[in-house]
This record gives structure tokens, sequence and C-alpha cells, in this order.
């Protein structure tokens, strides 16, 4: 019978987790009070707007449905990410799960720029008459909704980017939250859309100008189009891994150029794993004999380098006389 093999201290030395995020706990559970909000919200600003005629209303009313929908979606994305943490199956973890999330939930927004700029162009060329008392008074109970959900991502966003980070890099946008961030613009969109309503609707009623009330509409839905291409290309950024211009490529080169042991890079790879950190998969060539733990040293000063993988190999460089 053949011995049983020892554990290998060695093994266990390099053995390491792939939960390269840790969650953002509290952004989880504000969000989660956002959804109960805005979609109580919702079902009064639709049932209002339909009733007292007013399109503005009716539009964020519809807006707000979309985002409920959407802020359940990044609740689903945080709680389908955590639970899925340890899943040997997701290689480098489940993060992009909420980046995902913060993709699928522009997508949405679109669609709602879209719904708000139809509705609207049909109202300006079909007027109606409007409640103006009752529907000034629904819109604003709806910004105060959207105010209070507003603060609650916004702490949550805070909060984690307060404790999350540990690099500076020049103002880059990479440790944020993408899926709060989705969250966060939705609920900044429709208190957006309620002021423009609240204006068209006070326009309407002292000063006659109905016409105030759709073309509200327009200019919210070209600004909730705006929010929503820019999320689109952050998230789009990180799912397609178009990571190759961070300034973390421009350290690791100052790191191999700077090592006493020559050696080329002649391939490099990098992409995000999590809010600011990076794996990396880097070739080098060689003039002299090294091991690629001494490169994986070297690059370990910065901190968001998380997952490192380096192949070295040995090239003998003729001197021509």
């Amino acid at each position: 019978m053949l011995p049983k093999p020892q554990s290998s201290g060695l093994v266990e030395r390099w053995h390491h987790s792939h939960v390269f995020d840790e969650g953002n706990p509290l952004a989880e559970r504000n969000t989660r009070w956002a959804v109960f909000l805005t979609a109580a919200m919702m079902l009064v600003e639709i049932v209002g707007g339909w009733l007292y005629n007013s399109m503005a209303l009716l539009a964020d009313g519809w807006h707000m449905s979309s985002h409920a929908l959407a802020l359940g979606l990044s609740v689903l994305a945080y709680s389908a990410a955590r639970r899925f943490a340890h899943d040997a199956r997701f290689a480098f973890g489940t993060w992009k799960i909420e980046v995902l999330g913060g993709y699928t939930s522009a997508i949405f927004l679109i669609g709602v720029a879209g719904l708000m700029l139809y509705q609207s162009v049909e109202r300006l060329i079909s007027p109606t008459p409007i409640h103006y008392d009752q529907t000034i008074a629904i819109a604003g109970v709806g910004l105060l909704v959207n105010l209070a959900c507003a603060w609650l991502l916004k702490d949550g966003h805070a909060h984690h980017h307060e404790h999350g980070h540990h690099h500076e890099h020049g103002g880059h946008d990479h440790h944020h939250d993408l899926n709060l961030r989705s969250a966060y613009l939705h609920v900044v969109a429709d208190a957006a859309t309620s002021v423009l309503a609240i204006l068209a609707l006070i326009g309407g009623k002292f000063w006659g100008a109905s016409w105030l009330d759709p073309v509200m509409g327009i200019v919210g839905a070209g600004l909730v189009a705006i929010w929503a291409s820019g999320l689109l290309r952050d998230t789009g950024r990180v799912l397609l891994d178009a990571e190759m211009d961070v300034p973390v490529i421009a350290e690791i080169r100052e790191v191999i150029e700077a090592s006493p042991i020559r050696a080329t890079i002649t391939d490099l790879h990098v992409w995000r794993v999590g809010k600011g950190k990076y794996a990396c998969i880097l070739s080098l060539a060689v003039m002299d004999a090294a091991e690629p733990d001494y490169f994986r040293q070297q690059l370990s000063i910065h901190e968001e380098l998380v997952h490192i993988t380096v192949e070295v190999n040995q090239r003998r460089w003729q001197v021509s006389a």
C-alpha cells in the first residue's frame, strides 16, 4: 500500500482566494430601500398623471417604473455576486455580475428615454387640459422620494469609496461601484425629471404655457439618454476588458525597466477583477537567468495588482562587433 503523501507547505503558500472584491453590503441594503420607495411613488405618479392628464407627471411615473425595475436588478446583482463569490466556475470572481447589472440598467435607461420622447412628442402634437394643482402636489412628493433615494445611494457610495481603495490614479474612476453608480444615476435622473415636471406645471398654471409640459418631457429624455450612454461606456469597457490604457500599465512597465535583471516585455494583458483591482499576465524575455517569482515580488508593490502571472523566457542576445 502506497504511503499517503504529505501536504506540501509550498502548495499552501501559493494557494490564494479568487474573491478579489469584498462587495458593498451598505450599498446593497440602501438600494433595497430605494426599490421600495421608488415602487410606491411610481404607482402614485402613474395613477396621478393618468387621472389629472399631466404628460410630465405620467412620463415621470413610467420613468420611475423602469427605475424600480433597474434598482431591483442592482439588488439582484449584489445578491448573486455574494452568493456565488466562492463558486469555482468563476475564474476571476463574481464582481462582473455587478457590472453586468449596471450595464443592463443603462439599457433600461435608454429605453426610458425613448419612451419619454415618444410620449412627450405625442402630447406636444395633441395637447390636452391638465389639472395643475393635483399634479404639482404629486410631483413635489415624487421629488422628495427621489432625493431620499439619492441620499441613501450616495451614502453607500461615499462609505465604500472611502474604505475601498489605497492608490489614487489621477482622477480615474476605477474604484467606483458601477452597479451602485447605475442605481444612483437612475434616482438622480428621476429627480431631474421631477424638477422639470414641476417647472413645466408651474409655468402652465401661472402663465398658461401648457406646451412646457411635453417640452420638459423631451428635455428630460435627452438628459436620461446622455447619462445612460456614459454608464454604457464605462460598464461596457469593463465587460470587454478594455483596460490596456489604465495607469497601472505604465506602472508595470516602470517596474520591469527598473529591474536589475535585463528584461523585455513580449506580451502583457491586464484586466479588472474588482473595484480598482486588476489581474495581470506578463511574458518576459530575459538575458540572465531569472525566476518568475522575482518579477512577481517586484510587481506586488502595486496593491491594485491582485493576481499576477509571469512567464520568463531566457534568450541569448548576440552583440555585433
